[in-house]
């Protein structure tokens, strides 16, 4: 792990388990999603000074990405609270009314009135009794009302504040993106060794009529890049400890059905637009390009025996030979660029619904799939 990276990780490292011990407070879960963001500014402003712009690119970005979608769970968590407060107040607002009246009529009524009672001495003295009884009830109770008011108060204020880092953020992290897909442009042109066959590739193409077939045909090919300089660790060693190549939640597990009953062996995961796939481990890139009714499709061969497909992006910023770092840009999912306007419309729906694209993610071993849960933290 490079200087950069390993300083970044600290900084995650750092929120990340605040906000898992916060996740009842959305006020404790926003500060810590905001400071996240704020060391994603940092780090976007000396993203042009560090050796290895892309790599200190790609941590911004995935920076920034991880602080909005804690920042999203505060919005999110404070607008449930005020919901369910608001909820409460109207199940009982008989009742609450019934109280503030009283409360109002005893803080009008003048203090020697208080102590008298019609029936005389006896009467007064059994209504003191009583008084006393409810009045600790009843001051009880306004406390608590007064208690859920100022939260109310905090967390529309919460939400206000929120909702300007929220747009500050997604302004950097589009910014970051940007300046991440300039400067993979920007990199000089790759040796001769992992220059691809482009005519061959196109002939496999229109060869094929499957993603069985296409990925046969690729093991069928040996690699032509050079990995004698390379020290690859054992891909094996790593299943069930591979991070997923994006932010997200699996949407359909290994061979599940879709809308329209159609199962596919692999994964497919919910991500927000625009959102940065990265390699989760060291691979050579087998192909990058559009397949089938796959749409745009990346094949990272992890290993001899392995092909990890990578379905649904909407930028790609390899080429076929490449051999990959772990955490190295793949490219971009698609989508209209997120606003904060946007974000307060899926905020307020809940369920996930800022998550507008999908990415499709298939491993294969000797070119039978497997499942990916196996091999992938997914919760």
């Amino acid at each position: 792990m490079s200087a950069w990276a390993a300083r970044f990780a600290l900084i995650l490292g750092l929120a990340w388990p605040s906000l898992a011990l916060s996740q009842s407070d959305p006020a404790l879960t926003a500060q810590r999603a905001a400071q996240m963001l704020d060391a994603a500014a940092t780090s976007l402003v000396e993203a042009d000074g560090a050796r290895d712009r892309v790599e200190a690119l790609t941590e911004t970005v995935r920076a920034y990405e991880e602080g909005l979608l804690a920042l999203r769970e505060g919005i999110r968590r404070a607008a449930q609270r005020e919901q369910t407060i608001l909820v409460v107040f109207e199940a009982e607002r008989d009742r609450l009314a019934r109280l503030l009246g009283v409360l109002q009529t005893m803080e009008r009524a003048p203090a020697p009135l208080l102590m008298l009672h019609p029936s005389g001495p006896v009467g007064t003295a059994r209504s003191g009794m009583i008084l006393s009884d409810v009045s600790p009830a009843i001051a009880s109770e306004a406390a608590r009302l007064q208690a859920q008011l100022e939260e109310i108060a905090l967390l529309r204020a919460l939400q206000d504040s929120a909702l300007e880092q929220l747009s500050a953020g997604l302004i950097g992290a589009q910014d970051a993106r940007s300046q991440l897909s300039q400067a993979i442009a920007d990199r000089r042109v790759l040796p001769d060794r992992f220059e691809l066959n482009t005519d061959a590739m196109l002939q496999l193409m229109e060869s094929v009529d499957s993603l069985d077939s296409f990925a046969e045909s690729l093991r069928a090919q040996p690699a032509e890049t050079d990995l004698s300089g390379f020290d690859l660790p054992d891909f094996t060693d790593a299943q069930g400890t591979l991070p997923l190549p994006v932010l997200g939640r699996v949407l359909r597990g290994f061979n599940d059905e879709d809308a329209a009953g159609i199962t596919r062996p692999g994964l497919v995961l919910a991500t927000q637009a625009q959102a940065m796939v990265t390699t989760p481990w060291p691979a050579t890139v087998r192909y990058a390009g559009p397949l089938l009714d796959y749409g745009t499709v990346v094949i990272l061969e992890p290993d001899g025996d392995y092909l990890l497909v990578l379905a649904g992006l909407a930028d790609v910023f390899v080429r076929a030979g490449e051999v990959l770092p772990p955490t190295a840009p793949i490219g971009l999912m698609g989508g209209a660029p997120e606003t904060s306007d946007n974000v307060i419309v899926t905020n307020a729906q809940g369920g996930g619904g800022d998550l507008s694209e999908t990415l499709y993610i298939e491993l294969r071993e000797a070119n039978v799939p497997v499942d990916p849960t196996e091999w992938f933290i997914t919760e």
